[in-house]
C-alpha cells in the first residue's frame, strides 16, 4: 500500500459504540384525529343528470379499407417523389465537390 492509502485506514484501538438516541419529552405521533362519520344515507349532490350515449352510426369496413389502400398509395408516391429528389440533389451536391 502506498501513502495514499493510510488515510483510509481504521483507526487503531477499540471502535467507539454508536451514540444514544436522544430522549424524546413528547410521545411517538399516533396519526390523523378520527373525523365523524357521514349520516346514514349520505350522497353527494348530484347537479346534471347525464343522458345515456346515443348509438354510433353503423362504418362501412368496405369503404374505409379501400379509402385507407388510397391513402397507402399516395403516401408511397409522395415519399418516391421525395426520395428521387433528395438523389439528384446529392448528386449534384457530390458532383460540384468533386470538381
Amino acid at each position: 500500500m502506498g501513502d495514499d492509502d493510510r488515510q483510509w485506514r481504521r483507526p487503531a484501538g477499540p471502535p467507539e459504540p454508536p451514540p444514544a438516541p436522544p430522549a424524546s419529552a413528547s410521545p411517538p405521533y399516533s396519526g390523523p384525529p378520527r373525523s365523524a362519520p357521514p349520516p346514514p344515507g349520505w350522497q353527494p349532490r348530484t347537479l346534471i343528470e347525464v343522458p345515456p350515449p346515443r348509438p354510433l352510426p353503423a362504418q362501412d369496413l368496405t369503404a374505409l379499407d379501400t379509402q385507407e389502400q388510397q391513402a397507402r398509395t399516395v403516401t408511397y408516391g409522395v415519399a418516391m417523389v421525395a426520395g428521387a429528389v433528395l438523389l439528384i440533389v446529392l448528386f449534384v451536391v457530390c458532383g460540384r465537390a468533386l470538381l
